[in-house]
């Protein structure tokens, strides 16, 4: 009897978790591999080109450069306050003595037992407690930049080279954009709430936004863009 009522959990959950997955190691790949075909590569070479810029030309520069990093922090800002919030609410939905599957025991498909509706909301919780750490990390090395950019260059100055605030800032946006990822993870866990046919559709659905999003259509710069920083531009 318990088979028949979580069977549909069992196949189409794990096809939902690995269908994302799929995408993103085929992007990982790609990134690696072809990074001016992905938005991500462009974006990447693009902001490496930028500390470049606000470096070399620091005293014209510098308060563009912070207003443009403190925009950022202010976004990573917001995102981890919603993913808190979030983990807030989930905790306190868990730990009340109040049966919240009771109104879905004849609306859905697949398990809604005690066991699987804790499960449900301890995945959403631990997601959005991940996307918190990623975007707290986020501005911690964005918040290094925002210092670490306005330092002046010069013979005597070895260690803050504009490399190494690239690097950091890239750390920053690589933690940013895997803090969105797990926020847009959350989504089918939510859907799973209501039964598990929607978390695969929610799934099978975000992968082509997901590829629009990723992909570059019609972009043979990204090339140059690498040679001029190779170079150091």
């Amino acid at each position: 009897m318990e088979w028949r009522k979580s069977y549909l959990d069992l196949i189409l959950v794990p096809l939902s978790v690995l269908s994302p997955i799929l995408y993103h190691i085929w992007l990982w790949q790609r990134i690696r591999s072809q990074p001016e075909r992905t938005i991500i590569g462009i974006n990447s070479a693009s902001r490496r080109l930028w500390v470049f810029a606000m470096m070399k030309d620091n005293d014209k520069k510098n308060i563009l450069a912070v207003q443009t990093i403190r925009n950022a922090i202010m976004g990573s800002t917001l995102m981890a306050t919603t993913s808190i919030l979030l983990c807030s609410g989930l905790a306190a939905m868990i730990s009340s003595t109040y049966s919240i599957k009771k109104p879905l025991n004849d609306s859905v498909y697949g398990a809604h037992g005690e066991f699987v509706m804790a499960l449900k909301y301890v995945m959403l919780l631990l997601i959005f407690l991940f996307a918190f750490l990623c975007y707290s990390l986020s501005i911690r090395f964005i918040s290094q930049v925002n210092f670490l950019i306005n330092v002046p260059q010069g013979d005597d100055n070895s260690l803050v080279t504009p490399e190494y605030v690239s690097h950091l800032l890239e750390k920053s946006f690589a933690l940013n954009i895997a803090g969105n990822r797990l926020f847009y993870a959350g989504l089918p866990i939510i859907l799973w709430i209501f039964g598990p046919v929607l978390v695969l559709i929610c799934s099978v659905s975000i992968v082509p936004i997901l590829y629009n999003m990723d992909i570059a259509y019609g972009q043979g710069k990204g090339e140059k863009v690498d040679r001029k920083i190779s170079m150091g531009a």
